[in-house]
């Protein structure tokens, strides 16, 4: 994956944030992580990628930084199904505004979201995760961005 795919994806996730006034929001250095067990949080929305590449995109973030952006969006319910609900939102807005990035071609399934450790989200053996760290308010949260090209 070139650094310049790997920037569409953190200006997604900066524009997400922008809706909620994102002057709080710090996207760290993205990181290389060789494929063993997926890293997820408290909550994780994944989509599938097929078409011209393969893999998976997917968001994982802590009960705090959903139940933040609940708040924000005036959501009083932090009932644990909205939680899962916008974990799967947030990669499906990302995984959706980088198919307008990279074209039809591009091919985004609807999310699979969990809580807790996964049952399975495969990862390519050979294949590396770039890990883009986002915190929001103090709160954490990760883009994980494993494509082949």
């Amino acid at each position: 994956m070139k650094e310049q795919n790997l920037q569409i994806f953190v200006s997604i996730i900066t524009n997400y944030f922008t809706q909620f006034g994102n002057d709080e929001l710090v996207v760290d250095t993205p990181y290389l992580l060789e494929n063993q067990q997926p890293k997820v949080h408290d909550y994780t929305g994944v989509i599938g990628i097929s078409g011209v590449q393969k893999g998976v995109v997917y968001f994982t973030a802590t009960t705090a930084l959903l139940s933040s952006i609940l708040d924000n969006m005036g959501e009083m319910d932090k009932s644990e199904d909205n939680l899962v609900d916008l974990a799967g939102e947030v990669a499906n807005t990302v995984s959706g505004n980088a198919r307008h990035e990279f074209g039809p071609e591009f091919h985004i399934s609807v999310p699979f979201v969990f809580k807790g450790s996964p049952q399975s989200i495969i990862l390519p053996k050979s294949g590396r995760s770039f890990i883009i760290p986002v915190s929001w308010r103090s709160q954490i949260g990760e883009i994980v961005v494993c494509l082949q090209d």
